[in-house]
């Protein structure tokens, strides 16, 4: 591909076709950006707020510690599946473009209806109140619950701001994405050896490893959940697909970003549970009236557990903690952001959504368009919503997504078998990806079935009448076309054309 000179500075995500005719996306994306983007994505609210119900469900703190190894295993297998199909399918879009490509056009349209209008926004409005809790926290010490219109209108801010830095450059979101996964790394190592100090100083709860399978749960339902719990402090592993045509030599690059990231997020994750298993009992954690206990909250706590002065771990950086949980919510949302709006680009530039979503900025060189259509649903999401609220059933739809990419590939394992193959996972990888996706989709339903299930189906069924009528039918009214064009020549976007390696 011939690239063009850049513009302002260099920066930006696409480049001029030879003679000027089209834009197409430009690859900017190195290995450690990669491996940043899907660390920094997976590093979330989750590691802070987990915790505590993956000990709820599992009843013992050595099977807590099981399933989190088991999340890792499961994220790892799963960016390995998507590996082989992204050298297979070298497009940007992640399942989307694996399930257009496989099993056709309806199916994918149902993926992304969802992703687009409910998983995407969603995620990001879930992140950014978390984000917001946090931030808003240390102004109104003492109080147990902050105002609503203040924690809304800091996630909004959130929100808005990343809009922005994602619109102006892509460069800059992912120089942001890297910050931040750094900071990120370096703050739960900060935990981890807060909890060494602790058990160097032989003030750390050892009983709870002597007794560490005692109370285990033989209830499969139970188990589900404790993964439930788990793996949304491991979303984020499939985020490169997302942005593959942006990525430097991709059948390579994304191979070694998986076998980086994963591992070391696994790794942090289990030394961080460990930590927090030192300084409070499990019975403490158990009893916090938080979802999780963030290592802020176990600062507060480790003067009662330990008998020891306040904040004695970290003592005047006890501040650390709080800034560590901002950082780790804002570099989250501002991954989904760079992931998610290229998703709904590729799905307009394909038909699937209205073309001005496919256009990119023709001075800035970013999908704007896409980025300002997943703000305004994740704002409107914010308004109404809660943390608990929206990610309460997001799994649920996702590990829909996940089964049925995962059956593309044994799909293309069965029926197209001679297809060349620059990378092969073993077949038995992704067969226990598709047991593991039934399972954990099927679980939460056997286990505590409730009425949002129901509406989560009904909502994926109501992209059936609307996938006829706008896409395969064509019904595009002449208001719809007019829109486009003043709305074209006013966000000064044009059309892209596809990158192929």
């Amino acid at each position: 591909m011939e690239r063009s000179q850049e513009r302002n500075g260099g920066e930006g995500v696409a480049g001029r076709e030879p003679g000027g005719e089209g834009l197409r996306l430009r690859r900017e994306i190195g290995l450690w950006s990669a491996v940043s983007l899907m660390a920094g994505c997976m590093i979330g609210s989750g590691v802070f707020m987990s915790p505590q119900g993956v000990l709820v469900y599992m009843g013992s703190p050595g099977a807590s510690l099981m399933v989190w190894a088991g999340c890792g295993l499961l994220a790892m297998m799963g960016a390995l599946c998507y590996a082989e199909l992204s050298a297979l399918v070298p497009k940007s879009g992640g399942e989307y473009a694996y399930i257009l490509q496989i099993f056709g056009s309806l199916p994918a349209f149902l993926v992304i209806y969802t992703f687009v209008l409910l998983v995407r926004p969603a995620a990001i409005a879930a992140v950014s109140l978390s984000f917001a809790e946090y931030a808003v926290t240390p102004f109104y010490p003492g109080c147990s619950s902050m105002p609503q219109a203040v924690l809304k209108g800091v996630a909004a801010s959130c929100i808005l701001l990343l809009t922005l830095v994602n619109c102006w450059s892509s460069r800059l979101a992912t120089m942001l994405v890297n910050v931040c996964a750094v900071a990120k790394v370096f703050s739960l190592l900060v935990i981890v050896v807060g909890g060494a100090v602790v058990l160097g100083q032989g003030r750390g709860h050892t009983e709870t490893f002597l007794l560490a399978f005692h109370n285990t749960t033989q209830q499969a339902g139970r188990i589900g959940m404790a993964f439930y719990q788990g793996m949304w402090s491991f979303d984020g592993w499939n985020n490169v697909n997302y942005v593959v045509e942006e990525l430097k030599n991709p059948k390579q690059n994304l191979v070694w970003a998986v076998m980086i990231a994963i591992p070391l997020v696994t790794s942090l994750y289990l030394l961080v549970n460990i930590s927090y298993l030192l300084v409070l009992s499990p019975n403490e954690i158990l009893s916090s009236d938080a979802m999780a206990v963030s290592w802020g909250l176990l600062l507060e706590f480790l003067p009662l557990t330990l008998c020891c002065p306040r904040n004695q771990v970290l003592g005047a950086w006890a501040w650390l903690v709080p800034l560590a949980v901002v950082l780790s919510t804002f570099g989250s949302a501002n991954g989904m952001f760079f992931g998610g709006s290229r998703v709904c680009y590729v799905a307009a530039r394909e038909g699937h959504m209205p073309q001005l979503l496919s256009m990119v900025h023709v001075h800035r060189l970013t999908p704007s368009p896409a980025l300002m259509f997943t703000t305004a649903v994740a704002l409107v999401l914010v308004i109404p919503g809660s943390f608990s609220t929206i990610v309460n059933f997001l799994s649920f739809l996702g590990w829909i997504t996940y089964g049925t990419t995962i059956g593309c590939l044994l799909y293309l394992r069965i029926k197209k078998k001679n297809l060349p193959r620059p990378y092969k996972v073993p077949t038995i990888i992704p067969v226990i990806m598709l047991l593991a996706s039934l399972y954990l989709v099927l679980a939460p339903i056997i286990d505590h079935p409730q009425i949002e299930f129901l509406y989560i189906f009904l909502f994926l069924l109501s992209g059936i009448p609307v996938y006829f009528l706008f896409v395969y039918f064509h019904c595009q009214p002449r208001c719809l076309q007019m829109a486009t064009l003043y709305l074209q020549l006013l966000l000064e976007v044009a059309p892209t054309t596809k990158n192929v390696d």
